[in-house]
């Protein structure tokens, strides 16, 4: 699922919304006074009730906040605070896919149905999947997700068999390979490899592979638990006409396309592993950040833009209901940003906030 800084949900990432803001490049570093007001502006109209970032420009490092935890209440958004990551989930098992690759369990190019016979069409190969070329419908286009109606199946358990059904009741949005569309079907897809290339479900293999060699120790992947535990902001939306607290669902709904829980700091060492090659080996290490003339802006679970000062980012953003993410380093890990914003009641503009925000981080 993806990401914007209003109530709804979207599959349009925080980058994408503001690179056009981002000026030329300068010298200097990270100025926090100016991250912060951007925050307040977030907070303040910009559709967010609370928001927290995380900056690290060079040996600079800082935590920001601004806003509210809770409707109501003036208790501060927690700097430590737990959320939900959205579509970061995607990057934690595509890295995982790419892990089973470069230890001969699975080929990148070779049809999924090599694996898990009959699942897709098949002519989609596993690169395609984690690339988001292979056409498949995305599902979520097909769920009751406006307010009022998810709150009827906001407590619903889904299976992914269920959701992938919903995809492939569908025909193919495009020819696999010609075309890059974001489809949340892709990661249910390759959630289901994992389970089959693993023997185990996808969750214990992220938490295996990924979670506990990094000690991870504020993520998880809750399954069909509707809380979030630990400290937490909360998350609002306008519901048959009257604010609702959406922070409780059970996030199955996203399954390994969006389900997991995080925080700042945990994101941060996840992203520095990754771009630092402490995850992968050196030939899967240059599939995920690698791009192709039909998906230009994105690898293999992972983001790719060149900001027009010039600099280099990468990441995932993510958004599920309540709860808007964004996870970016640079490839050298000098320069990064972890944001979480909770929605408010009432949708709002950010404007020109988050373009500040990336223009002092990274330009």
């Amino acid at each position: 699922m993806g990401i914007r800084l209003v109530a709804t949900v979207t599959a349009t990432s925080l980058l994408a919304l503001t690179t056009a803001g981002v000026a030329s490049a300068d010298t200097t570093g990270a100025d926090r006074e100016v991250v912060q007001q951007a925050l307040d502006q977030i907070a303040q109209g910009g559709g967010a009730l609370g928001v927290q970032a995380r900056v690290t420009d060079g040996r600079q490092h800082f935590t920001a906040r601004a806003g509210k935890a809770e409707l109501g209440s003036d208790k501060p958004v927690p700097l430590d605070g737990r959320f939900r990551v959205g579509s970061i989930t995607k990057t934690f098992v595509s890295t995982v896919l790419l892990q089973l690759a470069g230890e001969g369990e699975v080929d990148l190019d070779a049809p999924v149905v090599r694996y898990l016979p009959g699942l897709v069409d098949g002519r989609i190969t596993v690169r395609q999947v984690l690339q988001h070329t292979s056409g498949l419908y995305n599902y979520t286009e097909a769920l009751p997700l406006s307010p009022d109606e998810f709150e009827k199946i906001r407590y619903k358990h889904w299976s992914p068999q269920e959701l992938l059904a919903i995809a492939t009741a569908k025909p193919l949005d495009f020819e696999p390979g010609t075309k890059w569309n974001y489809s949340n079907t892709n990661y249910v897809v390759a959630g289901l490899l994992v389970e089959k290339l693993t023997g185990k479900p996808y969750e214990k293999a992220v938490e295996q592979r990924i979670i506990k060699p990094l000690r991870l120790g504020d993520t998880e992947v809750p399954g069909d638990r509707p809380t979030i535990k630990g400290p937490h902001a909360h998350g609002y939306w306008t519901a048959n006409g009257k604010p609702s607290d959406i922070t409780r669902i059970n996030p199955s709904v996203a399954w390994a396309a969006g389900e997991m829980i995080s925080t700042t700091r945990d994101l941060d060492t996840f992203i520095v592993a990754l771009s630092s090659g402490k995850l992968l080996k050196p030939a899967q290490q240059q599939e995920i950040s690698k791009t192709t003339e039909v998906s230009p802006d994105y690898g293999l679970g992972l983001g790719v833009q060149t900001l027009p000062c010039g600099t280099k980012v990468w990441g995932h953003g993510g958004g599920i209901p309540g709860y808007s993410t964004e996870m970016l380093s640079t490839p050298d890990t000098k320069k990064r940003l972890e944001l979480s914003a909770t929605s408010a009641p009432t949708p709002g503009d950010p404007g020109d906030a988050l373009g500040k925000i990336l223009n002092e981080v990274f330009c």
